[in-house]
This record gives C-alpha cells, structure tokens and sequence, in this order.
C-alpha cells in the first residue's frame, strides 16, 4: 500500500485531491509526496566485539530478532536518533560510529506496508553494564559475530546489514 492510497481530501484544506505519480495535489496549491519513512539503527558492540541484538515485543516480526533503532521524529538528525532510541530500547549510552549503508524495505511482513528508508551505523556502548529491554523489545541479548542466529530468525532486512557489518569489521 502507498502512502497516499486511500487519499481522498487535502488535510489542510479539505479540498479533493488528484492523486498520481506519487504526488496528491489540490485544486488550491497544496502538494502531498509519498516518501519512505526514515528510520536509523546501530549495529550495536561491546568491548568484547559481541553484537547486541533486540527481539521485538510486537508487530511487524513479533519475537524475531532486530536491530535497536527507530523512526527519526520530525527534524530530528539521524545520529540523534540512534542515541535516543537505543536509549529507550536498552537504556544503553551510545556512540554512533562507521556508517554502514542504506536499506529500504516496508514496514510490514508482507511488503504491504508504509516504505522505510533504513540508515545503519556501527556503535560502541560507552560505559558498563548490558543494557535491559524496554520500550517495543521484549528480549536483549548480546552475541558474538560467530554464533549470530539464523537468517530466518531475523526481522527486516537485518541478517544482510550484519553480514555488510561483519565483511567491513573482519
């Protein structure tokens, strides 16, 4: 599903729109565009070099293992987002480091939902302790490179973002 699918009057005038091309447009100037979501997430390591890795309490995915990170609010830098989600998600301070790259996917099981723009950085934890599982993660847990969980065991597009993560760092 598009984001504008189902778009049917302007939401600041109410006017109707003309919706094609990925572009909604009403009769009286306003342009709506259909752009992924962008979200930003760490691939997470420890003085170890082990991987921190975060089971996902709900949908999309529920139970599967993920990548900490998140939606970026609105003005929001990306780096920004990345320390405060992973924050919220494991109570861990971070340090953002190496970008790792883009991946776009939809935020959903079975590609019928909202398009994702995903940035991935490398991060070190600054300080001690493992963190705990907070927010939308039922389960944290700390791996080494080695012993990462199967393919079909991960939400997304994560087991190709840690195979990017292990042939850069390896």
């Amino acid at each position: 599903m598009g984001e504008l699918d189902g778009w049917i009057h302007c939401p600041r005038c109410a006017a109707p729109l003309e919706v094609a091309d990925g572009r909604a447009t009403c009769p009286n100037g306003h342009v709506f565009y259909a752009n992924s979501e962008p979200t930003a997430c760490a691939v997470c390591t420890d003085d170890r070099g082990r991987v921190l890795l975060a089971r996902r309490a709900g949908p999309p995915f529920a139970g599967y293992w993920d990548l900490p990170g998140g939606f970026l609010e609105e003005g929001e830098h990306p780096l920004d987002t990345v320390r405060r989600e992973l924050r919220e998600e494991t109570g861990l301070e971070v340090e953002p480091g190496e970008f790792l790259g883009i991946w776009v996917d939809t935020y959903s099981e079975d590609g019928s939902g909202t398009s994702t723009l995903n940035l991935y950085w490398a991060a070190r934890v600054m300080g001690e302790g493992g963190g705990r599982p907070a927010d939308d993660v039922s389960e944290l847990r700390w791996f080494d490179p080695d012993e990462l969980p199967p393919r079909g065991d991960f939400a997304f597009h994560i087991a190709d973002v840690l195979a990017t993560w292990i042939r850069r760092s390896g």
